[in-house]
């Protein structure tokens, strides 16, 4: 997966680094920019067992900033905003992987450095017993819950990074 590309970015924008769950490390670019949800629309997007994109639908490519050809084949973590603890994906992959369903409230970072909050449902598609990948669905999500799940997020993430 490639770095952001500051020509990408609208407005004013601060860099930084996330650590992905693989050991690599993504450079992004920021903005305070959020892009409210739209009433009635869900994202739907489809993996592989590794989290490799292989379907999104209209309102995800929207949403994301991004065009089809850019989210298909990519890891689902193209998404991943600085300010989610990964100890909530850590979760959520544990949840799916033990056959379970996943819920939570996760801020993503969108191609142009912006963000946006959903309230996701995380479940593992089965084939003849075995796990093929996982299908995600998010809806709006509750601004209460947001400005909570802000804070927490905030407190875990500074406990993942402790100041230098």
């Amino acid at each position: 997966m490639k770095d952001m590309m500051p020509e990408d970015i609208i407005g004013e924008y601060r860099e930084a680094s996330i650590s992905l769950y693989d050991g690599t490390c993504r450079k992004v670019y920021l903005t305070d920019v959020e892009t409210p949800f739209p009433d009635g629309s869900l994202i739907v997007s489809r993996t592989d067992v590794s989290g490799i994109i292989t379907h999104v639908n209209k309102s995800f490519i929207r949403m994301s900033g991004y065009a089809k050809k850019e989210l298909l084949g990519q890891p689902h973590c193209i998404l991943r905003h600085p300010d989610m603890p990964a100890a909530a994906f850590k979760e959520l992959w544990d949840t799916i992987r033990a056959g379970k369903k996943w819920q939570g409230y996760v801020k993503n970072l969108r191609k142009d450095g912006g963000f946006y909050w959903v309230f996701a449902t995380a479940i593992a598609n089965v084939r003849s017993g075995k796990v093929v990948g996982y299908t995600s669905v998010r809806r709006k999500p509750s601004r209460t819950k947001v400005t909570e799940c802000s804070e927490l997020y905030t407190k875990l993430v500074r406990k993942e990074s402790p100041a230098v």
